[in-house]
């Protein structure tokens, strides 16, 4: 059947056609078409594909843009730790010798340590030998804590890595510090300090204290058996050691039993920095009749000790304890403070950083047995001071090995400009220029207090000065100038809980009569200057220490700004010497020392109050001076230096090591040359008038 095509329409026309039929016209023209607007599809896809490509480009270039500090700091963290890693991987790959060679390419063929040159002459262990560690240098351990010391059991909180400092900054604060009271622990705190010789060999890794030293004795045959570290709590009082832990009978018990044990051959004692005035203590602890003293006897120390070789001895106190105790800082705070003016002031976390420890540190009664000793007579008064004309002008620096005496490479006693050393704290440095004929000074003692000054919420971290008030902060600056006399009324004004708990253990004057019985209190044992050496002649005291470094001797104060739980006085950073050479510079005035110690106090005991048979040496035993002249290393490859005479460095320094070693191993004083002198020690100690 025939369909017809309705009137005006199209025939279909097929989709397809066979390839082997021929392209009609209208077929061309389909295809045409249809390839026209495939094209024009290709082209709107295109153009959509670029612009898509556009705004991804666009997009990846508005997140450059927005690069923000994040970011940068991400990179530059992980920057510097794979760089980190990268260099502790090769410093462990690398061979153990090569930081050797590579030093000695630069520097060339490095001296033999002490103990490898000593044994090469045929020395050989001989006397027992007794460590004596000064104030922050040995170890501290918890033993008993509160619930935020949990899982801190016998772990440094002093010491070591110092971890718990940057963990629990309130905690560790609050298990350091002592009881104001009493100076023992608080309650439900135990800190015990770490036996053997550990205790104290290094400070923190890589800071050494005694470590050089050890290694050096058993080069000619020392070990554990005959060395002793004679650890002790250095935060409390020097007689506390003994009523809380039996340290001081601890120490009279191993020295008596290496005595006996090497064949009756005598220990050589070696106190470094505050361990010097507590052995000082000892040495009369254990003379001293039951229950105050050991009950030794008076011969004890002629039996037992054949030589003390004190290392950086602070005898006379050291003026960097007034700054601590009076505003919780000295010259490198001070420096970090005007560099960073308010950063230590700032509450971070709640942890306001010197406000915190100058609590700490005040309940530390160990701190004021360095208060300095023997007032105006030994340090100057308001017109005059023994180092007076010292002048602070770097010279060539001389060797360590160099046999001299007189002046230092540091200073010049030369036309200088009069500086009154002897004023150790003014307000203003224009008072501490004047002559006391000019002074206008209100007396500070009399004056009234008031707790309106502060707020009460700082009463945790503002030990003592809230109770100053107004009246009691404008008193003490009123009074202008403090000498090493009138610094101990101040600080009783400024901290009289303190002072009060000092004064149980500590004395600071000069004895009219050393056989006054008063004299037979431990409070006067570690000041030379109201005791006696032991009754022992043939026992030698040899006084070791650095000279040629800027070392503080007095300072500039002024009012600190007052917010909240403030410390109101401060070092006056700005004040700066008006003329070359009075070592005048950031608020502190400077002369010559070790750069914590100042060469009058390590030296003028054995200079001229203990030299010879004196009132406070009636037995005559021999002293001599052995100074180390400040030599720093050369380059970074030499560590702290083989020459220092820095405070604590100089415990790695080899010419004081070989002086060490060859008494250990039977030589006396006379036999290292007698007194080796780079100083004016005997110079000024010779300007102090003192009945001897």
């Amino acid at each position: 059947m025939i369909r017809r095509r309705k009137a005006g329409s199209e025939p279909k026309k097929p989709l397809t056609s066979s390839p082997l039929q021929s392209e009609s016209g209208e077929n061309k023209d389909q295809k045409k078409n249809f390839e026209a607007e495939n094209g024009k599809l290709n082209v709107n896809e295109n153009e959509n594909e670029n612009s898509k490509n556009l705004n991804w480009k666009s997009s990846t270039k508005s997140r450059g843009r927005s690069w923000n500090c994040l970011d940068s700091c991400c990179w530059f963290v992980g920057y510097i730790c794979s760089i980190w890693w990268f260099l502790l991987f090769s410093y462990n790959a690398m061979p153990a010798s090569f930081p050797q060679y590579v030093t000695e390419a630069i520097t060339g063929p490095l001296p033999d340590p002490p103990g490898v040159k000593l044994a090469k002459e045929g020395l050989k262990a001989k006397h027992p030998v007794v460590f004596v560690p000064g104030i922050v240098t040995g170890g501290l351990e918890l033993w008993e804590g509160h619930q935020c010391a949990e899982g801190l059991f016998r772990k440094r909180l002093w010491g070591g890595t110092f971890g718990e400092i940057y963990k629990r900054p309130l905690c560790w604060a609050e298990h350091m510090s002592l009881d104001n009271e009493t100076g023992l622990d608080p309650p439900g705190i135990r800190i015990r300090p770490v036996s053997g010789l550990v205790a104290a060999d290094y400070f923190a890794p890589g800071y050494f204290v005694w470590a050089v030293l050890i290694a050096n004795l058993a080069r000619i045959g020392y070990e554990e058996k005959n060395m002793y570290m004679a650890a002790y709590d250095w935060r409390i009082s020097f007689q506390n050691t003994e009523v809380r832990d039996q340290t001081l009978s601890t120490i009279k018990s191993n020295i008596e039993l290496m005595v006996a044990t090497s064949g009756g051959k005598k220990v050589v004692v070696i106190p470094h920095s505050m361990g010097v005035l507590y052995f000082l203590h000892f040495m009369k602890w254990v003379e001293a009749p039951a229950p105050m003293g050991g009950g030794g006897g008076s011969d004890w120390c002629a039996e037992h000790i054949k030589a003390v070789m004190n290392i950086g001895g602070p005898f006379l106190g050291v003026p960097k304890s007034v700054a601590g105790l009076l505003s919780a800082e000295a010259r490198d705070i001070a420096v970090a403070r005007g560099m960073a003016p308010g950063f230590l002031d700032m509450d971070v976390f709640g942890l306001q950083t010197l406000q915190h420890v100058m609590r700490m540190t005040r309940t530390w009664d160990s701190t004021m047995s360095m208060i300095p000793k023997g007032g105006d007579t030994i340090w100057g008064g308001l017109d005059w001071s023994p180092e007076e004309g010292y002048e602070c002008s770097p010279k060539k620096q001389k060797n360590n090995n160099s046999e001299a005496g007189g002046q230092n490479g540091f200073g010049n006693l030369g036309n200088a400009t009069q500086v009154h050393y002897g004023i150790m704290i003014s307000f203003g440095k224009g008072v501490a220029e004047l002559h006391s004929s000019k002074l206008e000074r209100v007396d500070f003692r009399g004056a009234m207090k008031g707790n309106h000054l502060a707020n009460t919420t700082c009463h945790d971290v503002w030990n003592e000065y809230h109770d100053m008030g107004v009246e009691g902060v404008k008193a003490v600056a009123d009074f202008k100038v403090y000498t090493a006399g009138s610094v101990l009324d101040l600080l009783h004004f400024v901290a009289p809980k303190m002072m009060k708990r000092g004064g149980a253990h500590f004395s600071y004057g000069i004895a009219d009569d050393l056989d006054d019985e008063k004299y037979e209190h431990y409070k006067y044992w570690s000041n030379p200057l109201e005791t006696k050496l032991p009754n022992a002649p043939d026992m030698e005291i040899l006084s070791m220490y650095g000279v040629g470094i800027p070392t503080e001797r007095a300072y500039v104060y002024e009012f600190s700004p007052t917010p909240e739980c403030f410390t109101p006085f401060r070092i006056d950073t700005s004040a700066e010497a008006g003329y070359e050479g009075t070592c005048l510079k950031g608020g502190v005035f400077s002369v010559d020392g070790d750069e914590t110690v100042p060469t009058l106090s390590a030296g003028f005991m054995s200079a001229k109050g203990w030299r010879g048979k004196t009132r406070f040496n009636p037995s005559g035993i021999r002293t001599y001076i052995r100074e180390y002249n400040h030599a720093p290393p050369a380059n970074l490859l030499e560590g702290r230096g083989t020459q220092s005479g820095a405070h604590v460095d100089i415990m790695g320094n080899f010419a004081l090591i070989e002086d060490i070693l060859r008494v250990a191993a039977g030589a006396t004083g006379q036999d290292l040359g007698g007194d080796r002198v780079y100083s004016d020690i005997f110079k000024w100690s010779e300007r102090i008038n003192l009945k001897l």
